[in-house]
């Protein structure tokens, strides 16, 4: 299952203004904005969703046409092969299976860059035990 995607955008805040109003008739507005600062290559992010969670993000970034997609993992065990997996199967490293509390304090990712650069994620959103 998808737990949420991103692209980037060209304008990023033309585009958040253009999707936070025509999503507003599907009951989905900006949930969640991450600035520069809190982001590890300097770029603005704009998560829209329902009901506290964002799913649909867009984001300001240097690599153009490079996609984003998260899907959902049971357990972090599961993020942790997800990473094992997807090294082996050719992928790159794009960021070690671990904490991201920037997002929430039980936010547990891992991701690849995928043979054409984009990047893939597993995310856990449970706390461990």
């Amino acid at each position: 299952m998808l737990d949420h995607i991103g692209i980037p955008v060209s304008d990023y805040a033309r585009s958040k203004a253009f999707y936070d109003q025509a999503l507003a008739p599907l009951g989905i507005g900006l949930i969640m904005e991450v600035t520069p600062e809190q982001t590890d290559d300097g770029s603005s992010a704009a998560g829209f969703g329902a009901q506290g969670k964002p799913f649909f993000w867009i984001g300001s970034s240097d690599t153009a046409g490079r996609t984003h997609t998260a899907f959902v993992a049971s357990s972090r065990a599961v993020v942790d092969a997800f990473h094992r997996s997807a090294l082996l199967a050719g992928g790159r490293d794009n960021g070690a299976p671990g904490l991201r509390p920037r997002y929430h304090e039980n936010y547990y990712g891992a991701f690849v860059l995928d043979p054409d650069g984009h990047n893939i994620e597993a995310v856990c959103h449970l706390p461990q035990g």
